[in-house]
């Protein structure tokens, strides 16, 4: 059977390949927090979402236990998605700037979102071998996403999970001494290091897309003041910028 979207999202919801974070995303769905006790959880792997014709490619770390994890849909029903899909639709990438459901009437315009791993893992942080499980996610997931011109890395994990892909795919060289160029705007080649930095952008030769590399908005990064609303737009206007030149 030839592979698609809906093939990957139904199996991604039906994995159950890391124990620890099965156990860990059906025990929060369970106990649930005070403030969504009347929900019912979704309590199971969040696949990606969006549009096949995705001309932008958002990669996330993995769902929140209290927002992907209770909702069913990636970055929604939690703070940074709250700023996510505002961001998005500003820049014209999605019909509306609230996500609270997989019921909302949301949809996505030339952008589809994922993430490096599927599950709610305990502190954020899922293990390697964790990792590695959900890889063939998302590499099926590039390559059904063809139509893509701009990649935006959400936090260093994406990052390094997406350039890990092109690497061992021979697409991109492995790590050099050299640093990339700093103008806010970083542009490399194959042989270029790959340096994370809020807003760095890297060209590739045809016919990879671009990857724009932006802090995650989690809540501990807008609320220190890391990441600002205006440093966020001004990665998705740059994704836009690539999206429409392609």
């Amino acid at each position: 059977m030839l592979d698609n979207l809906k093939k990957i999202e139904q199996e991604v919801i039906a994995c159950t390949r890391c124990p620890r974070l099965v156990e860990y995303r059906c025990r929060i769905a369970e106990q649930k927090r005070r403030a969504y006790r009347d929900w019912e959880y979704w309590g199971k792997p969040v696949p990606g979402f969006g549009d096949p014709k995705a001309r932008l490619l958002v990669i996330g770390l993995a769902p929140a236990a209290h927002g992907g994890n209770r909702t069913g849909r990636v970055f929604t029903g939690d703070s940074s998605g709250d700023l996510l899909y505002a961001t998005l639709y500003q820049c014209g990438f999605s019909n509306q700037p609230q996500a609270v459901s997989r019921n909302d009437g949301l949809r996505l315009r030339g952008a589809y979102i994922t993430a490096a791993a599927r599950c709610a893992p305990p502190g954020n942080k899922p293990s390697p071998e964790e990792f590695r499980n959900c890889r063939e996610y998302l590499e099926r997931e590039i390559n059904l996403l063809r139509d893509v011109q701009v990649v935006v890395a959400l936090g260093k994990i994406a990052f390094d999970a997406y350039l890990s892909i092109l690497r061992n795919r021979g697409l991109i060289a492995s790590r050099a001494q050299k640093s990339p160029r700093h103008e806010n705007r970083a542009v490399a080649t194959t042989r270029t290091s790959f340096h994370f930095a809020h807003g760095a952008v890297y060209k590739f030769p045809p016919p990879l897309p671009a990857l724009i590399a932006s802090y995650h908005p989690s809540r501990q990064n807008t609320q220190t003041g890391k990441l600002t609303r205006v440093m966020f737009l001004g990665v998705f206007r740059k994704a836009r910028e690539q999206a429409d030149e392609g």
